[in-house]
């Protein structure tokens, strides 16, 4: 029965979320409901309730600052012309009804690494690419999955990702750590994932006539216009200047910010670097034609970043570090992993966890922050390992938690994601009434991710994907009852 009340404040977040309440409204909600739980069934005083609640939060402080700057190089890439230059480019080959979805889905995993943002790459494409598809005779449903496969890529492994980050930094592992770790795996995912828009396009037997990306831009409705500008300012711009045409060079502050990721540079380095060299090359672009201009894109982005997602991500990370202090997770915890017998099935079960979390939970943010403690202490609780070992694990805990957040809110109908998902492609493209099961029907990316994260975890064939192997049996030890087992587990 107490596990039962702890587990009430979080149904009350999940019923909010469901129905249709704002994320800022049920986590405080929820946070007040888990302190009442905590005082009255724990017997926590509100100094303890307290404690426990800032905790967490003040654990992500760096992770605040990291998420700032990113979204300040996101609104800055985007408004400079570097997401123009993206898509222009891609669009220069010429598109057909068999090729607009794989265009689509390339140019928004790559347009999403480079803004790190899922939601503002499809708010950015849905309308040239729904668009584009309907002048050209491609399947509308195809393309819009195609389009929302490709910007969760970024999301899952962008430098400048919010989710990125915020699983890394709960884990204790480096981003470009986390990226390496998974990025052979994610490259393979994104390969599979084009061969099937592309097989699909051939099998539904689409045609070859090449379309006009200005003739597409050109039938945005006024309506559509305003919904663009409603959900993503700055996508607006990109828009004007991919019609307008920018210089192929914005492409470069791309290639900086890639190019010192992969040499291991600091994060925060890396993103600053990006911000520089797009607003100097726009002055050249003409995109960049003030001082005051720029300081207003980069306050912009941290107006952004600490008005919606740093707020969110406070409340929730306070949820969860006082339903963490009450052990609400634990037997589901202990469910799932009562079964694992070796390292492979441990880690499937922290898999699982996070899937659950973001099944119950409906938001990506919140399964990260409330998850990912839990399966951070599922591993050390049941694992006695090297230090070398353990980070192994804790990189993958940081993948399992990001990308089955958001890939996993791909088949999740009730999602934030796909509803949001689904809103906006049908008010850029009102010709056709998108359902949410519309949106999952074909996103091959999503199904993927997650099927092949999970078959490679619980088989051990992930070993045969370079950096993404786990620990072999013989070099860790399972305790199977940790609370018999006092000794540190690194060792």
């Amino acid at each position: 029965m107490k596990s039962l009340i702890k587990f009430l404040p979080i149904l009350a977040f999940v019923g909010m979320l469901m129905g249709g309440n704002d994320i800022l409204i049920a986590a405080p909600t929820a946070v007040v409901l888990a302190a009442l739980v905590a005082m009255f069934v724990q017997k926590h005083s509100f100094q303890t309730v307290l404690d426990n609640a800032l905790s967490n939060v003040k654990e992500m402080v760096m992770i605040f600052f990291i998420i700032m700057v990113a979204y300040a190089l996101a609104e800055v890439l985007l408004a400079t012309g570097v997401g123009a230059s993206i898509i222009t480019a891609a669009l220069k080959f010429g598109i057909t009804a068999r090729t607009i979805a794989i265009t689509g889905f390339l140019v928004t995993c790559i347009l999403s690494i480079a803004t790190g943002t899922s939601w503002g790459t499809f708010a950015a494409c849905a309308p040239v690419f729904l668009w584009l598809n309907y002048i050209v005779g491609g399947n509308v449903v195809l393309t819009a999955c195609a389009i929302a496969g490709g910007a969760c890529f970024g999301d899952n492994i962008g430098l400048i990702s919010d989710t990125t980050v915020l699983s890394s930094g709960i884990q204790n592992v480096q981003v470009i750590d986390r990226i390496r770790h998974q990025g052979v795996w994610s490259l393979l995912c994104a390969s599979f994932s084009a061969i099937a828009f592309f097989a699909a396009s051939i099998l539904m037997g689409l045609p070859n006539t090449v379309g006009d990306p200005s003739e597409a831009i050109n039938s945005i409705t006024p309506e559509a216009w305003q919904a663009i500008a409603d959900a993503k300012p700055v996508a607006v711009t990109l828009l004007e200047q991919v019609q307008d045409g920018v210089p192929l060079y914005m492409i470069i502050p791309l290639i900086i910010v890639i190019g010192l990721a992969i040499k291991g540079v600091q994060t925060l380095l890396c993103l600053g670097a990006g911000i520089v060299s797009s607003l100097f090359l726009g002055i050249f672009a003409g995109t960049v034609t003030s001082l005051s201009g720029s300081f207003d894109l980069i306050t912009g982005g941290f107006s952004t970043a600490g008005s919606w997602t740093i707020l969110m991500i406070m409340w929730v990370a306070a949820f969860g570090g006082i339903m963490n202090s009450i052990n609400a997770f634990e037997p589901l915890a202990k469910l799932v992993v009562k079964f694992a017998k070796n390292i492979r099935h441990l880690m499937f079960s922290n898999a699982l966890l996070c899937l659950i979390g973001n099944f119950i939970l409906g938001d990506e943010i919140a399964e990260i922050v409330t998850m990912s403690p839990v399966i951070k202490s599922n591993t050390y609780k049941h694992v006695k390992t090297s230090e070398e070992n353990m980070y192994k694990l804790r990189l993958r805990n940081a993948t399992f938690a990001d990308a089955l957040g958001v890939y996993g809110s791909q088949l999740i109908p009730w999602h934030v994601f796909i509803i949001f998902y689904t809103s906006m492609a049908n008010a850029v493209f009102p010709l056709y009434e998108f359902q949410t099961f519309d949106l999952i029907k074909y996103n091959f990316m999503a199904m993927i991710a997650v099927v092949s994260i999970l078959v490679l975890t619980v088989t051990g064939l992930d070993r045969f994907v370079p950096l993404f192997g786990l620990p072999r049996d013989s070099e860790v030890e399972i305790i199977e009852h940790p609370e018999d087992d006092l000794e540190a587990q690194v060792v």
